[in-house]
């Protein structure tokens, strides 16, 4: 086998490792497989056919390349972890001793914080307007969507995975898969709790009859991703939002409001499924953000003449 050939077979093997053993999402591991690809790619035009005789000086070179070609830290540092993934493996293989990637830094990213909603926000975002009910089957899945994702806290892609049968006709908790195939359950709030409700009792007007999925689309098949981004940034400009509004911004909005309400960050990092309290923490900086906003309002020694 020739070396391209037999690094690529290593690659889709490592992918089947990814798949099968670790359960990483398929949009991680597209991520992965492209880097590796490239690094493959890299490692052939400077005459490496084989993993064993690949060096730090190497997999230092290919990041340079990509840093020089604007790439961004958060990017380089995925290529990296995709790299050391791969060099796990193979020591676990039996196929190499050593990671040649183990000791080199990506530069490093600006940690920015996470767009989310104000409460009043997210009340016009989700509250229909005064007097008005939804009326037809799409208006009921919207309105459960939003609000399980927001009363939840659950991310995109754990939304989209619910099927009918991890619901009650009014769950009080829901058991969620997330990252990492890590189950957890979650509460669910009152107004979420109706919304699904009204929205079960709709849903055999759209679902296909073997369609497992809790949310579905028109032709009855389980709700895209892309769908669930689209409905909610059109359902931002109905309602008069002058910004675009994806998902995610909603799970940033329950973390946000619960931390500033309760101040109990492990609570939060249980709801949210972060296997790291720093992953969490990042909320403590939008909390204080909003104190600080607080403070420069109120104080007679911070308000402006």
């Amino acid at each position: 086998m020739a070396g391209g050939a037999r690094l690529a077979a290593d690659i889709d093997a490592f992918q089947a490792h990814l798949r099968d053993e670790r359960r990483l999402a398929a949009l991680t591991r597209r991520h992965y497989g492209r880097d590796l690809a490239g690094f493959a790619g890299h490692l052939e035009s400077a005459g490496i056919e084989d993993w064993e005789a690949v060096r730090s000086h190497h997999v230092r070179a290919w990041i340079s390349r990509d840093h020089r070609r604007g790439l961004s830290p958060r990017s380089l540092q995925r290529q990296l972890s995709a790299v050391r993934g791969l060099f796990r493996y193979l020591q676990r293989e039996g196929r190499v001793d050593t990671d040649p990637a183990a000791d080199i830094q990506a530069p490093r990213a600006g940690r920015s914080l996470p767009a989310t909603l104000d409460v009043d926000t997210t009340a016009r975002l989700l509250d229909p307007p005064a007097g008005e009910a939804p009326t037809d089957a799409l208006q009921c899945r919207d309105r459960a969507l939003f609000e399980l994702i927001y009363g939840a806290g659950l991310r995109l892609a754990e939304v989209a995975a619910l099927n009918l049968d991890d619901t009650g006709p009014q769950p009080q908790e829901l058991r969620v898969t997330g990252k990492g195939a890590r189950t957890r359950i979650v509460p669910v709030g009152r107004k979420a709790r109706a919304a699904v409700a009204d929205w079960v009792a709709q849903r055999h007007t759209l679902a296909n009859a073997e369609e497992t999925a809790l949310f579905v689309s028109r032709r009855g098949r389980r709700l895209s991703h892309r769908a669930i981004q689209a409905r909610l940034n059109d359902r931002a400009r109905r309602q008069g939002l002058d910004r675009p509004v994806h998902p995610h911004m909603l799970r940033h909005a329950f973390a946000t409001h619960l931390l500033e309400s309760s101040g109990d960050l492990r609570a939060v990092q249980e709801l949210l499924g972060h296997a790291d309290i720093g992953t969490t923490q990042i909320y403590t900086h939008l909390d204080f953000q909003h104190l600080a906003e607080v403070y420069d309002r109120a104080h007679p020694r911070a308000r402006r003449k």
